[in-house]
C-alpha cells in the first residue's frame, strides 16, 4: 500500500498542543504538591509561594487556551470545530464504525481526529475551561490575585483598613465574619477545581494510552505529526483541504 505525506496540524495548533502540555503538566505538579502541603509541613509563607507561581502559570494557560478557542474558527480545516467537535453530517455512522474498528486487525486510518478521538479531545477541553475559570477564581480567594482579587480582598477586608493590603493567611488583615462568608462561597469552586483535577488526570491518562496505541496499530506518526505537523498515511485517504502551515 502506498504511504504519502499529509500536511495536517499547523504550526498554531502544534504550538498550542505543546504549550499547553506544560502548562498543564507543570499545574498539575504545583497543585500536588499545594494539595499535600499540610503533609509536607509547608509553611504559609511557602504555600503562598506555590500559588502565586500555580497563578501565573495558570494565566499562561488560559491565554493559551484562549487563543485555541478562537484558531477553532479561523484555522486551517483540521483545526476548526467542525473538524474537532463530535456531530456534523455523518458523524453517527461514522462514530460506530470506529467502535468497530477498536476490534479490528486494520482499524482504518484517519487523517484528523477520528469519531472517537473528537469526544476525547471535546471532554479535555471541558475539562480544561472548568479548571481555568474555577482556577481564576480561586486565585483571588487564596492570594487575592487577578482577574477576581481586589473584588474579594475588597469582600473580607476590615472596614478601618485598604483592600489593598489584605494578604493570604494574615488574618489581621481580614474581618473574620466576612472571610467565613467568603469562604463559604468559595467551598463549591474549591470543590469543582479538586474534582476535576481528578477527571483531567483521568482524562490525560485515556489520552496518552489511546495514542499511543494507535501509534502502534495504525502508524501514521501520530506522536512526530504534533512536532512536524504531517502524517504518513496510506493515499487513498482524501484530505479535506490543503494545509497553510
Amino acid at each position: 500500500m502506498a504511504l504519502v505525506e499529509y500536511r495536517v496540524w499547523d504550526r498554531t495548533t502544534r504550538l498550542f498542543h505543546w504549550l499547553n502540555f506544560l502548562c498543564v503538566l507543570g499545574l498539575i505538579c504545583i497543585g500536588t504538591v499545594i494539595l499535600y502541603a499540610g503533609d509536607l509541613a509547608i509553611p504559609n509563607d511557602g504555600k503562598v509561594a506555590l500559588k502565586t507561581l500555580h497563578v501565573w502559570v495558570g494565566y499562561v494557560f488560559l491565554i493559551n487556551l484562549a487563543w485555541r478557542l478562537i484558531w477553532g474558527f479561523i484555522g486551517n480545516s483540521y483545526a476548526r470545530w467542525s473538524s474537532v467537535l463530535p456531530g456534523g453530517e455523518g458523524y453517527g455512522a461514522a462514530l460506530k464504525s470506529s467502535i468497530r474498528e477498536l476490534f479490528s486487525r486494520e482499524p482504518e486510518p484517519h487523517i484528523g481526529h477520528n469519531p472517537l478521538g473528537r469526544i476525547a479531545v471535546t471532554l479535555l477541553l471541558l475539562a480544561l475551561l472548568v479548571q481555568g475559570v474555577s482556577g481564576s477564581i480561586l486565585a483571588g480567594t487564596d492570594v487575592y490575585m487577578p482577574p477576581f482579587g481586589s473584588y474579594f480582598a475588597e469582600w473580607v477586608a476590615t472596614p478601618d483598613k485598604d483592600p489593598s493590603l489584605v494578604r493570604p493567611y494574615s488574618p489581621e488583615t481580614v474581618n473574620e465574619a466576612s472571610y467565613a462568608e467568603m469562604r463559604e462561597f468559595r467551598s463549591p469552586v474549591i470543590a469543582t477545581h479538586l474534582n476535576t483535577y481528578y477527571v483531567l488526570l483521568a482524562l490525560i491518562l485515556i489520552h496518552v494510552i489511546a495514542v499511543v496505541t494507535m501509534e502502534v496499530r495504525k502508524g501514521g506518526n501520530i506522536i512526530s505529526a504534533m512536532f512536524t505537523g504531517r502524517k504518513t498515511l496510506p493515499q487513498h485517504l482524501k484530505p479535506e483541504t490543503e494545509i497553510v502551515d
